[in-house]
């Protein structure tokens, strides 16, 4: 039988856990052409998440247009990224992809190309820097310009958003701005995973998408949609989890979904038919997930300095939500001022091993949180 735990890659179907009302909610913010930030931690599946409120739309009254930003770098290869999409969403061979590009991006010069495997794929071309801005434009108006006139609905998925961030100037924000609040027929969800900088990006007074859009912030799954979810999938293999032991894996992934995912898929595993999961079980469930990572944490721990350490002991120790600059904390976890703590905060934010998260800070990475809590108690 096929292990029902999936994690890592996008996921559907039956290894898909609850988002009911998540997915409820997005599926009619695409209806309602609405511009949405939605914003998490790294690996709580929002592209799983989208992908399956997307599904749920009609396919011949939608046009969707799902764009991975992760891969850009500058606003040239912004253009070129989403012009191809679009492209690839309105076409289903090279040739057709071609034409549309023609029509909509005449700026950027389509052409076809040919790999050195033979395979045939769409190519586009900026002559100049100055190209950009025009072809920027263009771009972002092609969504509109599909959908006026009684055309398709048209849906535009921005993923990993706060890549934008790293072009090294605002021009894809202000522009974005200008261009979007004008499109009444065009759904746009923005997401993020690294959620201090999308906050900064929509919160900040000062940046160009300042309120340009709602937000909606994705929290873990709760305890009550894992336990029959983590339970059934047990159940249909003949295998059995209490209540107490599912209380406890999800107490140490936090609710994680990725986490959660990748420990029910090990427990799995070393739980046989006909037996049933016990307490000893988990921990070497979880001892196995540490070992392996023990050379990737052990080197991510000695690049730390002695307060970002101290710091992580201190948030790895305590529960959720602890004020990490009150003095109590500071003086516990020896980091002599909440101004040190601060420091701390700012790298660890800056190397995403922490992030942000109602008011205090949390690991990102819950097996690196159980690693320092067992390297605490070694």
């Amino acid at each position: 039988m096929k292990n029902p735990f999936e994690y890592g890659g996008v996921v559907g179907g039956g290894a898909f856990c609850n988002r009911e009302k998540e997915l409820k909610d997005l599926v009619r913010a695409m209806e309602n052409a609405e511009k949405l930030f939605v914003f998490s931690e790294r690996r709580y599946g929002k592209t799983s998440l989208v992908r399956a409120a997307l599904r749920k739309l009609p396919g011949n009254g939608y046009v969707s247009t799902y764009v991975d930003l992760w891969p850009t770098d500058s606003e040239a290869t912004f253009v070129t990224t989403v012009a191809r999409v679009i492209a690839e969403s309105l076409s289903s061979s090279v040739e057709k992809m071609l034409q549309t590009s023609k029509k909509f991006f005449g700026s950027l010069s389509p052409s076809v190309t040919v790999d050195q495997q033979g395979k045939a794929t769409l190519a586009f071309g900026l002559a100049k820097p100055a190209q950009v801005e025009a072809a920027l434009e263009e771009v972002l108006e092609t969504p509109a310009r599909i959908a006026a006139k009684g055309g398709p609905r048209v849906v535009v998925v921005f993923d990993e958003f706060q890549q934008i961030l790293e072009y090294g100037n605002d021009h894809v924000e202000r522009k974005l701005r200008s261009v979007i609040q004008n499109h009444q027929e065009v759904g746009y969800l923005f997401l993020g995973s690294r959620k201090h900088l999308i906050q900064k990006m929509v919160l900040d007074r000062k940046r160009p998408l300042y309120r340009a859009g709602g937000h909606y912030p994705l929290g873990p799954i709760a305890e009550e949609h894992w336990q029959p979810f983590i339970r059934q999938r047990f159940n249909d293999a003949e295998k059995r989890i209490d209540e107490p032991h599912i209380h406890e894996l999800c107490h140490m992934t936090q609710g994680h979904p990725f986490y959660t995912q990748h420990l029910c898929h090990l427990l799995w595993e070393l739980c046989e038919p006909n037996a049933e999961v016990s307490g000893k079980m988990i921990q070497a469930a979880v001892k196995v997930l540490l070992d392996r990572e023990s050379y990737a944490y052990t080197t991510q721990w000695e690049s730390l300095t002695l307060p970002q350490k101290r710091f992580l002991k201190g948030l790895a120790a305590e529960a959720a939500g602890v004020k990490v600059f009150a003095g109590e904390f500071v003086h516990r976890y020896g980091l002599v001022s909440a101004s040190n703590a601060q420091r701390a905060v700012q790298v660890l934010l800056a190397k995403d091993i922490i992030d942000q998260d109602n008011g205090s800070f949390l690991v990102t990475d819950r097996f690196f949180r159980l690693w320092i809590q067992s390297a605490q108690r070694a």
